[in-house]
């Protein structure tokens, strides 16, 4: 089976599965940022990277979201939406990725599925934010509307403060994201589904309230109960997202919330923790996602 990696090649995560294929699978490393498209009135329309076609490859694994200008994005999942109807599986799918990375369209779609989710205030201006900030209890987080594994937020419990850290964003053009700071004990839930299986870690840290492995938390095998996992598909499924990294936080009060789902996510820290071979897992699901292609 023929795969393409949208990865660099320096990850550990393209290595990882180079390990795993063996002789099983054939993996290519292409890029984002080398995608073209040609449109010809009397030939097969093409979508490539670099000098290699796309459709010639049985998947293609999305590994990264390489930054881009509005247009540049917008034209990537373009090219992997056309490529997806043509029948090449394309994990995750544009739109999954779409929503996963925009955690204003993320948080509407959990909600819709009525997930429990923080109440959330997305706004524009400071008179807003501020406005939020007082009705979510003037303790709150700041995220960025796009943005993964911690990198960003910001933890605000004074009126000052966000006034000025309202006012930095509003001037650099960034959507304004608050959730209220929801107590808990130092841990988060994250739930790596790869189609129909669940592997679970508790992610702790002493050090800091971000439970992110890349913020310094640990992972340590965790056995979830069934409510849990099914909301974690719940979550998978309203992203749209096979393969899904969904973090669910334990509050003080005994509520658990879905904070978010990470459709390109990473599974080191897991693969180490449980003692499990996620890229095989990964490259086994893609195999079925083809053969179920092939048939149709």
């Amino acid at each position: 089976m023929r795969i393409a990696v949208l990865s660099t090649p320096d990850s550990w995560y393209y290595a990882d599965l180079l390990r795993a294929a063996g002789t099983a699978y054939h993996l290519q490393c292409l890029s984002f940022s080398h995608l073209s498209a040609d449109l010809q009135i009397h030939t097969q329309p093409a979508c490539s990277s670099g000098p290699t076609r796309l459709d010639e490859f049985d998947a293609i694994l999305v590994r990264t979201m390489a930054p881009g200008t509005l247009e540049q994005v917008v034209f990537r999942m373009d090219v992997l939406g056309r490529l997806q109807r043509q029948g090449t599986a394309v994990v995750n799918p544009p739109r999954a990725l779409e929503a996963a990375v925009d955690k204003y369209l993320a948080s509407a779609k959990l909600h819709a599925a009525g997930l429990p989710t923080p109440p959330t205030w997305v706004c524009q201006t400071v008179d807003q934010a501020m406005i939020g900030f007082q009705q979510l209890g003037g303790d709150v987080v700041v995220k960025p509307l796009f943005g993964s594994e911690g990198r960003g937020l910001m933890r605000i419990e004074n009126a000052d403060l966000a006034q000025r850290v309202f006012k930095t964003l509003a001037q650099i053009g960034a959507v304004i994201y608050l959730q209220p700071f929801l107590p808990h004990q130092g841990f988060d839930i994250r739930i790596l589904l790869v189609g129909a299986q669940a592997f679970c870690v508790r992610r702790s840290n002493p050090s800091d309230w971000r439970t992110n492995v890349s913020c310094g938390a640990t992972a340590e095998p965790f056995t979830p109960g069934r409510e849990m996992v099914a909301m974690a598909h719940t979550a998978a499924r309203a992203i749209g997202a096979t393969i899904a990294g969904v973090d669910i936080l334990p509050t003080r009060d005994g509520k658990c919330y879905v904070l978010e789902v990470n459709a390109v996510p990473g599974w080191q820290a897991t693969s180490l923790a449980l003692g499990v071979d996620i890229a095989s897992k990964i490259l086994d699901h893609l195999s079925s996602l083809g053969s179920v292609r092939k048939g149709a």
